[in-house]
């Protein structure tokens, strides 16, 4: 299982979910056929280095200015910098309101002003480019606004809900490649006279990890159905799809990294790879403490 590589179809999805939620007919035939077409990728521009988890904190503004919107700030940890084609923006168009007074933009690649910083060093998911974007006096036409004016905040809430148990759906790709390389390992070293998969402690472990891993597959296919049909109850569903799938994936890798033994701590074996990519997807698109605040509103509401 790659994770990087399934960056690729899960990046154009959260860039682009917002246009279709809140976008314009007139903006959707603009930018999404290229988009079908593999012609153009999106990238979603929402968290800063000040403003991750507070996401409503902000600073990057969007000034109107007659038949244009000029941009300034910085955005980070944008997954698809530097490859993509567009990106989503949001950006702070009236400071008084809060996160009432967020607006969402299409950005291109080729706007004046607009500039890619280097990658970061990360973990994992190294095969995915990560960067800050910048926004130096970034004039835009005023129809890339994304639905009505200090609505983008409600449409990158609206876009979470869909797009988070994408995260849940790669852990589970994680964490089942985890298992189906230790059980290829166990099965094939021989300890003590006999292959490590015959010691009952070993088959307790693996027995544990298919649980769960089963356990996180199903919840996310339960969170999808909910998301493509708008049940009331998808937001609770969505974050608990990517918390239990994400949480199952850090601890079957970690798992599977004590089941190579020492071998499991060199490059030599995937599993050490996995490891390192599961952790992000107990951070990103929401860390799992604020999906957890999400799930507890949502039980408190009665929308669970």
């Amino acid at each position: 299982m790659c994770a990087s590589s399934s960056l690729i179809p899960m990046g154009n999805k959260l860039g682009t979910t917002g246009l279709i939620l809140a976008g314009s007919e007139e903006l959707r035939k603009t930018y999404l056929p290229d988009l079908a077409a593999g012609e153009a990728t999106f990238s979603y521009a929402l968290s800063e280095r000040e403003a991750g988890s507070d996401a409503a904190a902000m600073k990057t503004r969007a000034v109107r200015d007659g038949d244009s919107w000029v941009i300034n700030g910085t955005k980070a940890w944008i997954t698809g910098a530097g490859v993509s084609t567009h990106y989503t923006l949001m950006a702070v168009t009236n400071p008084e309101k809060g996160a009432n007074g967020i607006s969402a933009f299409v950005i291109e690649a080729t706007d004046p002003g607009f500039s890619v910083g280097q990658k970061e060093r990360k973990m994992g998911i190294k095969g995915s480019p990560t960067c800050e974007i910048y926004f130096e006096d970034c004039r835009i036409p005023a129809e890339r606004l994304i639905g009505e004016v200090d609505t983008g905040f409600k449409t990158a809430l609206k876009t979470l809900d869909h797009t988070r148990l994408g995260i849940g759906a790669q852990a589970v790709g994680i964490a089942q490649g985890a298992l189906e390389a230790s059980v290829a390992y166990i099965t094939q070293r021989r300890q003590f006279g006999k292959a490590i998969s015959d010691f009952q402690g070993v088959q307790f472990m693996v027995a544990d990890m298919a649980m769960r891993i089963e356990a996180a597959r199903q919840l996310v296919y339960v969170a999808a159905a909910k998301a493509e049909r708008g049940a009331p109850d998808m937001t609770f569903a969505s974050s608990a799809a990517k918390t239990f799938a994400s949480d199952t994936a850090m601890s079957v890798t970690t798992d599977a990294v004590q089941l190579f033994g020492g071998a499991g701590y060199t490059r030599d074996f995937p599993v050490e790879r996995m490891m390192r990519d599961a952790k992000i997807t107990q951070i990103y698109e929401g860390t799992n403490q604020i999906q957890r605040m999400v799930m507890a509103r949502q039980v408190f509401a009665g929308k669970n």
